[in-house]
């Protein structure tokens, strides 16, 4: 059994520079291109709450439409700086098994504990959720969430096979990893495609469901159709006009900090981790140089 790593304050604060680094980059595409996208979860509570990271947060997220993603994956193709990122999803990474993509750090090395088995590219990265129309129908919107939590559960069959403290468990799941990974995306992907035909009340990432009881099935599709810059360490970054509605949902009464004991990052949960070295100041001055470039071109 592998150990879990702990980090020091100066580590995790090297880790959200390196996560930084990366906003910087899906920001850079994202304005040249024209594409909308959002900070999301922690990272959209630290802009709204703390204008920055969350003290004790140790990761990043930000979040597209289905729409909005298809155009940056393309705008990768060519745009995206290869000799510092790549961008996982599994179509390019045959061994990535997640429903949503990550913008990966090379160079560096971030293993999550129990995973270090699984054989996909590794290293310290945002995750990047994609937003999907749900149906409106009671039980049409009732049996999409039932697919999906099907397809979910058989994606992490590969890490259930092993993780499992129940025999009986890790033998299902390792029956369910036989169920070949392309097809249970195109199965995603053809829910997805039928769903955004048409404009519904609620969307929601489908692999990874929100947390919240109040958000089960989706957030409000008007918190998708306004973004606006947000301040988030010292830059300018794109945001939900309504990030009220969404981070209320998400989180309840989001501006009241939680308990001091509750105040901890999740870097514990990874065994292997190896970071760069990098400034605020060497990021914004990145930015800078982005944007710069942006009003030139405009």
């Amino acid at each position: 059994m592998q150990e879990k790593v702990t980090l020091s304050q100066a580590g995790l604060r090297n880790l959200q520079l390196l996560e930084l680094e990366m906003l910087v980059e899906v920001d850079r595409i994202c304005r040249k291109y024209g594409i909308e996208y959002s900070l999301d979860g922690g990272t959209l509570l630290g802009a709204v709450r703390h204008r920055g990271f969350i003290p004790w947060d140790d990761d990043a997220d930000v979040i597209f439409t289905r729409r909005e993603y298809a155009k940056f994956f393309r705008a990768c193709r060519k745009e995206l700086d290869r000799g510092r990122f790549f961008l996982q999803d599994y179509r390019t990474d045959k061994d990535y098994r997640w429903g949503f993509a990550k913008l990966r750090r090379k160079g560096t090395e971030y293993i999550r504990l129990g995973q270090e088995h699984m054989k996909f590219r590794t290293g310290v990265y945002i995750d990047i959720f994609v937003a999907d129309h749900v149906p409106d129908g009671y039980f049409m919107r009732r049996l999409y969430y039932g697919a999906n939590f099907c397809i979910r559960k058989i994606l992490y069959s590969e890490l259930g096979m092993r993780a499992e403290k129940s025999a009986l468990m890790r033998k299902f799941y390792a029956l369910l990893y036989k169920v070949p990974k392309d097809a249970l995306f195109h199965m995603r992907n053809c829910m997805a495609e039928r769903c955004n035909k048409k404009e519904t009340k609620l969307v929601s990432h489908l692999l990874y469901p929100y947390p919240s009881e109040e958000s089960r099935f989706g957030m409000p599709a008007r918190c998708f159709q306004e973004y606006r810059d947000m301040e988030f360490e010292g830059m300018q970054f794109r945001a939900f006009v309504d990030y009220h509605t969404y981070l209320t949902l998400l989180y309840g009464d989001y501006m009241t900090l939680p308990p001091v004991n509750k105040r901890k990052h999740d870097a514990g949960a990874a065994s292997s981790i190896q970071l760069k070295d990098i400034t605020l100041e060497e990021i914004k001055a990145r930015k800078h140089q982005a944007d710069c470039m942006l009003s030139e071109r405009g």
